[in-house]
C-alpha cells in the first residue's frame, strides 16, 4: 500500500522520495511485489498509470541487492538488464527515469537508439553499462558489433510489448532472445508492459515467458482511461482544417497534441496552423533527431503549445500539462486510438480528446470506437451508434486487411485533393515501424 512496504534499499528510497512519489499506483502496488519475487509478468494497465516505475524500481532493487557496479575497463559490456521500446522518444524517456532512480548508486544506465552517431553510442556503452535501454534496430546493431555481451542478462523488459510483437517485429525480438549467449527464458526474468494487449498478441507473447508467468491487468484490457473526456465529431475531410482552427482558438495556450496519419500531412498541418498565427511544431520519423528533440522541447516548455504528430508520438510519452488531444485523422486500429488519447489525462489528471469522424473513411473502426466509449462511461453520440449498428462487416479490434486498405486509399486520395498545390498522394502506411530499425 506504500513504498516503505517494498523494503527498497536506502538509496532507492531517497530517489523515490526526491521524485515526489508518495503512494504507489495500482499497477505499481501489484507489479512491484511480483517482480521482486522473480516472476515473469505480462502487465496491461491504462495509459499514464505509472508502468515505467513499476518495472524500474524492483529491477534496480535487484541490482543494488546484488551489489553490481558498472566497469569502464571492459571492451565488452555485459548488462544485467535490457529494456526495449519501439521509439527513440520513449526509450529516451525510460532511460532518464532509470538514471533518476539510480542516482548516487553504482548502477549505470545507458541508452542506444538511431539518429545519433554509432561511435558516440559505443563510447557511452563502454564507459560501463548495467541497464541497457534501446530501440530494437540499434540494440541489435550494438550487440552484433560485439560491444555488448548477453551472458549476464537477468532481466529483459519489453515496453509497449504489443507494438514490439506486432506487424512483423516479432522476428527482431526472437533474434534478440536467440543470440548464442543470451540466457534462456527459464534462466532470466522477462517482463512485458502495455496499455493494450490484444488476445492474439497475448498468445504470441507467452512464447517469450516462463510457463508460470503472471498476467496482471488494471482496469479493462485495452480500455481507455476514464479520466479523459472523449468527444467524437462528425467532420468531413474538407472541413477538418477549419474545425481544427476553431478548436485551437478556443483552447488558447493550453497544450494540445494533434494526431494525423502521415508524415507529409503532419508538416502540412503544422505549417497551415503557423500561418493562422497558432504557434505549432511537428514530429514524425522523417525529421532529424535534433529536430524531433527540439520539437518536443518547444512543446514541453509551451513555446509551441500545439504539436502535430504521427503515431510515432502516440505511445508512452509522458509530457506534463497536455490538456487536449485531437485526432485529426482517426487511426486504423482501436488500440492506437487508446494510446493516442492517453497522452492526456495522465496520473489522475483530467484531459479532453476530440476526434474527427469522417463517414467516408472511418467506418472500419466505428464499432470498436463505440465499445471503447461505452466501457469508459463516455457519452456515445446517437448518430455514431446508428452508424455502428448499420456497419455490417466491421471488426471489433485492429481492423486491417484488403477491404480496409481500399478505404485507406480513399482517405489518402481525398486528402491529396484537399491539399491543392501539393500533388503527392498521402500514404497512410508510410509512418509505421519507422523507429524500430533505427
Amino acid at each position: 500500500m506504500n513504498f516503505e512496504e517494498a523494503e527498497f534499499c536506502d538509496s532507492l528510497c531517497k530517489n523515490i522520495s526526491k521524485s515526489g512519489y508518495l503512494k504507489p499506483t495500482p499497477v505499481q502496488k501489484y507489479g512491484i511485489p511480483i517482480i521482486l519475487a522473480g516472476k515473469d509478468l505480462m502487465a496491461c494497465a491504462q495509459t499514464g498509470s505509472g508502468k515505467t516505475a513499476a518495472f524500474l524500481l524492483p529491477l534496480l532493487q535487484h541490482l543494488m541487492q546484488d551489489g553490481v557496479a558498472a566497469s569502464r575497463f571492459s571492451e565488452i559490456q555485459e548488462p544485467e538488464i535490457i529494456i526495449v521500446a519501439p521509439t527513440r522518444e520513449l526509450i529516451s524517456q525510460i532511460y532518464l527515469e532509470a538514471r533518476k532512480f539510480a542516482f548516487g548508486t553504482c548502477v549505470r544506465p545507458v541508452v542506444v537508439y538511431g539518429g545519433i552517431s554509432t561511435g558516440y553510442t559505443i563510447r557511452e556503452v563502454l564507459k560501463g553499462c548495467n541497464v541497457l535501454c534501446g530501440t530494437p534496430g540499434r540494440l541489435l546493431d550494438i550487440i552484433g558489433k560485439g560491444k555488448v555481451g548477453l551472458s549476464k542478462v537477468k532481466h529483459l523488459v519489453l515496453d509497449e510489448a504489443d507494438r514490439m510483437l506486432d506487424m512483423g517485429f516479432e522476428q527482431a525480438m526472437r533474434k534478440l532472445v536467440s543470440f548464442p549467449n543470451m540466457p534462456s527464458k527459464d534462466l532470466r526474468q522477462t517482463l512485458m508492459f502495455s496499455a493494450t494487449f490484444p488476445e492474439d498478441i497475448q498468445k504470441l507473447a507467452a512464447d517469450f515467458l516462463k510457463s508460470d508467468y503472471i498476467f496482471l491487468t488494471v482496469g479493462q484490457v485495452g480500455g481507455a482511461c476514464s479520466d479523459v473526456n472523449q468527444v467524437i465529431l462528425e467532420v468531413s475531410q474538407f472541413s477538418k482544417r477549419d474545425k481544427l482552427v476553431e478548436l485551437l482558438q478556443m483552447t488558447g495556450t493550453e497544450r494540445t497534441m494533434v494526431f494525423v496519419e502521415t508524415k507529409k500531412k503532419a508538416d502540412f498541418i503544422a505549417t497551415f496552423l503557423s500561418q493562422e498565427n497558432i504557434p505549432t511544431t511537428s514530429i514524425h520519423g522523417d525529421r532529424e533527431q535534433r529536430e524531433r528533440e527540439q520539437a518536443l522541447g518547444d512543446f514541453r516548455t509551451g513555446k509551441c503549445p500545439v504539436l502535430v504528430a504521427t503515431s510515432l508520438a502516440a505511445r508512452g510519452l509522458d509530457i506534463e500539462h497536455v490538456q487536449h488531444v485531437v485526432n485529426f485523422d482517426l487511426p486504423n486500429s482501436i488500440d492506437e486510438y487508446v494510446h493516442r488519447i492517453g497522452r492526456t489525462g495522465r496520473c489522475g489528471n483530467t484531459g479532453r480528446a476530440v476526434s474527427f469522424f469522417d463517414l467516408k473513411c472511418d467506418i472500419p473502426i466505428v464499432r470498436s470506437l463505440v465499445k471503447v466509449l461505452s466501457d469508459a462511461r463516455q457519452e456515445v453520440p446517437a448518430w455514431l451508434e446508428e452508424i455502428a449498428f448499420s456497419a455490417h462487416g466491421t471488426t471489433g479490434f485492429n481492423p486491417r486487411g484488403a477491404v480496409f486498405a481500399a478505404l485507406d486509399t480513399r482517405k489518402s486520395s481525398s486528402f491529396s485533393k484537399d491539399l491543392g498545390s501539393l500533388n503527392d498522394p498521402m500514404n497512410p502506411s508510410e509512418d509505421t515501424n519507422e523507429d524500430l530499425w533505427e
